[in-house]
This record gives C-alpha cells, structure tokens and sequence, in this order.
C-alpha cells in the first residue's frame, strides 16, 4: 500500500487541524454552515471508460497503487453516473489489481446503495457490504480521509436490516455532513453529501429547501469542475421538481456532452426537459440514451436504462401528438429478445408504456386490456406498486365504457395492491401514489354510475392527495395525473370556470403536458373566455410536432386561432 500523505495536501498536520476546526464549528452552528467554507476545491482528473469514452472529471485520488487508483476514479465516475453495476465491476478490478487498496472494498460496497433509485439493497448485500467495509477499515486505518468514506457507509449499513430505508439515509445523510465539514475542499465528499440530502428531502416541503441546499453545493463543485459527472447528475435530481426545474435547464444541456456514451447521463437530461415540457430535447437525449444503453449490456440481461428510456421517449411523443411513435417504442419493448435487468426501472416501463399509450389518447377500450405482469419472468410480486398501473388503466377504461362490474375488481385490486405497497421497504412512499390511482377509479366508477357529486368529492380528493406529493424520478409523470382527471370530470358536467382551474393546477405540476393544455383551452371556450381559450390552443399548437398525427382536437385548435 502506497500511503503517503503528500497526495492528501488538507492532510498536513496544520491543514488536519484546521479541519478539525472546521468540523468542532459545523457541530456547534450546524453542518449546513460549513457550505460557505466549501471553495478551493482542487482541478478534476478526465476519466475514460474501458473504450476510451470521456466519463468527465473528477478530484479523487487515493493510497492505492497507481493503477488501482485510476481504477478507482473510474469506478467512482460511473457511481456518480449512477451506472452503479458497472461501477462495482471496475471497484472489483481495483481490489484484484491491489489487494491492499483499502477503498476498493468501500466502493464496492458503495455500488449496493442507490439513494435515490425505487429499489433497496437485497437482505444478504447487507451482510456483504457491512464485511467489505470491515476490509477496508483494517487496510485504511493509516488515512484519516478514507476512514472518513468509510465511516460514512457505515453509518447506512450498521443495523442496516433492523432498521427502515428512511432511517438508514437520514444516517447516511448526517455522516456525509461531518465528513464534508471535515474536509471541506473535498468535491467529492461535497457531492456525497448532496446526494444523500436529496435522499432524505421531504416531499411534504414545497418550498423545496432541502433540494435547493443539495443543487447549491452540486452547483458549487460545478464551478469549479465544469464537467463533474456526479455535479451534473445531482444538480439535475435537485432541480427535478416543477418550482426548480429551470435551474436544471443549463446543466441538463450540458450534461450530455460530459459523458456521450453513458446511458443514463443522457436520459438524465431528460428530467429537466420533462419537468419544463421540452419535448423534443427529451425525445432526442432518450433516443441516444437508448441506442447507448443497447451496447451496454449488464450481465449478460438488457439494461434497464434501455427501458427508462423508452419508457420517457413513449411519453414524449405522446405529448408531441405522435402517437405512432409511441407505438413504436411499445414495438421495441415487445421485440425485446432475452433477459432484462430485473428491477423497479425496467417493471416501470412495461407496466406505463402500454397504459400511457391508451389512458394519453382516452382509448378507453385499449386501456380495459392494458397488461398485467407483463412480462412474465420479472419479480411482480417485489412490485405491487407497478402492477397498479396497469389496472389503474383497466379500471378507468371499463368505468368509460360502461363495464362497472370490470372496472369494480380493478379498483378493488388496487385496493389490495395499495395495502402491498405500505410494506415496501423504499424510502419513496409508493402506496400513497396507489392510493390516489384508486381514489381516481372509483370517482369515475361513481361518475359512470351517476353519482356525480359522490364522483367529484373522490375525484378532488385524489387530486388534492397527488398535489402533496411529488412523482418518482423513475417516471416522467403519473400514469395520468389526478388533477388532469378533475378536470376532464369538472368538463364533463359542465363547470368550465372549475376545469380551467384544475387543468391550470394540473400544468403548474406538468408544463406543456397536452391534454392539460387542450383541456384549459376547451373550458376557457367554453366558459365564454375567448382570450385564455386562444392563449392554451396556441400552446397546443406549438407543442405539437411537425408530425403530429391529424386529429379533430388538433383541427380545432388550429381553427380558432385562426378565426381570433
């Protein structure tokens, strides 16, 4: 093991106690008071992948030899990336190629946690991660920084099977503040902690505090290392809810460039461009995600980031009005020939794109056959959650098309799926999203049965109870947004003044989305608002593609612009 410090200038002797200042003030004035001290973070390193494909920079070095070492940034980049089973492999190289090399073990161990993915770490990679982590702090102890990395995971293992999701990152989240107090001109330690606020920020918080302390510090290392891959990837989570999401826009754009190959740097632009309604910079980075994620293979398995993927481009052309495109993206997910990676990601897009497909176009009949555990060798019962969808869609579809008795055991096994869900071990709460699903179900059950104000009292409700939440990162938007439905319902019964209102709130959650925006303009027309009619039929018209399937919705929308 080569150890010396002089790799480690904040590792002097003076700088070590000027550091041990640092983290004595942030105990007594709290942690977040270290960020101002947060500056003079040294130069990135350019990280290559395995062909010689940028992975952008990063300041990492440790005591390992210097091939492990350069291993180790490698490893580290694809981490940020959050490419988390590549990373474990190259992790893994490090520790064959310096058994001594103290961090391999950690990263190792690292490449378990996903922070913010729908998923935990299985019951037995506790129990390896916990002894990968005892590895490296026998072989560490002789530097203080990477003992510091290493105390920090355990703070998420220890324990790790008798405690929640939750109370694990909370752990996580205050042993990356001491550690960033610590070592205060650590990017890497910086960004670390910025991840794992962004684990624990509270979705009842709209006035999105902790998300914005998280996108502060990424922004910071972004400055000073403009094309950080974990800087880039953590602003974009932090910036990914609808009051932030123009923050995002510059970093999203520039994402792409710092790791071209990457999957999931360029399906992460996409989140930026979802939450502002830029359809067509989404289709173009999810199309290059997934052609990227096509020559990644994990393990033999596709990708799952080739399903995220597609499962946001679906969504995108969906918005454009290019509903044979989508359809497209469903032919690619039936074409798929072999295994996939079997995860929440990949359970995500084929239970959405299907139901989006129908519920987007209101193909009420399409939406009745929706699938269900579909495809068959993927774990469903470890996700009740994603088989709601697909009966969130039957029970809306049979509720439209008079099959009450068809859309009654749909919404009753959301029922039983919502109860599935509050066992889930994710630190997201999935079952309140299934409760919505239902709520909405049954609203339109009651519509359909002519019990309009028993339909309108559930239908608010649900709406009310999406508005406290915010979506997973793993979908671009709700199945269908609750409030949406409100509207369409308000329509329907002829409260055009009340469906302008909900559309309105519905877009405020979802800019640009097209049914929203059709929806405003059809019930400012009708309430006799001939102005605020025009405004989101205009809208409409510059959302959709040049390719935009013809439409009579589309025709009417162009035709009173015109006439105004």
């Amino acid at each position: 093991m080569n150890g010396s410090r002089r790799r480690f200038p904040w590792l002097e002797p003076s700088a070590w106690a000027l550091a041990g200042l640092v983290f004595w003030a942030a105990a007594c004035t709290g942690a977040g008071q270290s960020d101002a001290l947060a500056e003079g973070y040294p130069a990135g390193t350019e990280v290559l992948d395995a062909d010689g494909n940028s992975l952008g920079s990063i300041a990492f070095n440790t005591t390992c030899s210097p091939d492990a070492d350069a291993l180790m940034r490698r490893g580290l980049s694809l981490v940020h990336h959050m490419t988390f089973t590549q990373g474990e492999a190259v992790f893994r190289e490090a520790a064959a190629v310096d058994p001594e090399c103290a961090l391999s073990y950690w990263g190792v161990a690292l490449s378990f946690v996903h922070p913010l993915w729908p998923d935990v770490p299985p019951d037995d990679a506790f129990e390896t991660g916990w002894e990968l982590l005892q590895k490296a702090r026998d072989l560490g102890t002789a530097d203080e920084r990477e003992l510091a990395y290493v105390s920090a995971l355990e703070a998420y293992y220890r324990d790790g099977l008798q405690r929640s999701e939750p109370e694990r990152l909370t752990s996580y989240a205050e042993a990356w503040a001491r550690v960033s107090a610590a070592y205060p001109q650590d990017p890497e330690a910086a960004l670390f902690r910025a991840l794992s606020l962004l684990s624990t920020a509270s979705n009842a918080d709209k006035t999105y505090a902790t998300q914005t302390q998280a996108g502060q510090i990424a922004e910071r290392v972004l400055a000073a290392i403009p094309d950080h891959p974990g800087a880039h990837h953590y602003v974009i989570h932090a910036y990914d809810v609808p009051a932030l999401a123009a923050r995002g826009l510059n970093t999203a754009r520039n994402y792409g460039a710092v790791a071209p190959d990457n999957a999931h740097a360029l399906h992460m632009t996409s989140h930026i461009f979802t939450r502002v309604g830029s359809w067509e910079e989404s289709i173009e980075f999810n199309t290059r995600s997934a052609a990227a994620a096509l020559r990644q293979p994990i393990n033999g398995a596709i990708s799952h980031h080739y399903l995220h993927a597609l499962d946001y481009l679906a969504y995108a052309h969906l918005q454009r009005g290019e509903p044979a495109r989508a359809l497209q993206v469903l032919g690619d997910l039936k074409a798929i020939d072999g295994p996939v990676v079997p995860n929440g990601a990949s359970a995500y897009t084929f239970a959405a794109v299907p139901a989006r497909i129908a519920l987007e176009q209101r193909l009420w009949a399409d939406a009745v056959e929706a699938p269900v555990r579909w495809p068959a060798n993927l774990p469903w019962d470890a996700f009740p959650h994603l088989e709601a969808i697909g009966h969130f869609a039957r029970a809306l579809g049979a509720a439209h098309t008079g099959d009450l008795e068809r859309a009654t055991r749909a919404a009753a096994r959301l029922g039983e799926l919502r109860k599935a869900a509050e066992a889930e071990p994710d630190a997201y709460d999935w079952a309140t999203q299934v409760e919505v699903q239902e709520m909405g179900a049954r609203a339109w059950i009651a519509y359909a049965r002519g019990e309009r104000e028993e339909a309108l009292d559930l239908m608010r409700q649900a709406a009310q109870l999406e508005a406290t939440t915010e979506k997973n990162p793993v979908t671009p938007s709700e199945a269908l947004p609750a409030g949406e439905l409100l509207g369409d319902m308000l329509l329907d019964m002829g409260r055009h003044a009340d469906a302008l209102a909900a559309y309105r709130g519905a877009l405020e959650r979802s800019p640009n989305r097209l049914n929203s925006l059709y929806g405003a303009g059809s019930a400012a027309e009708l309430a006799g608002d001939a102005g605020t009619a025009r405004s989101y039929y205009s809208q409409v018209l510059e959302v959709l593609a040049d390719t935009a399937t013809p439409s009579p919705r589309l025709a009417h929308a162009r035709a009173f612009v015109e006439a105004q």
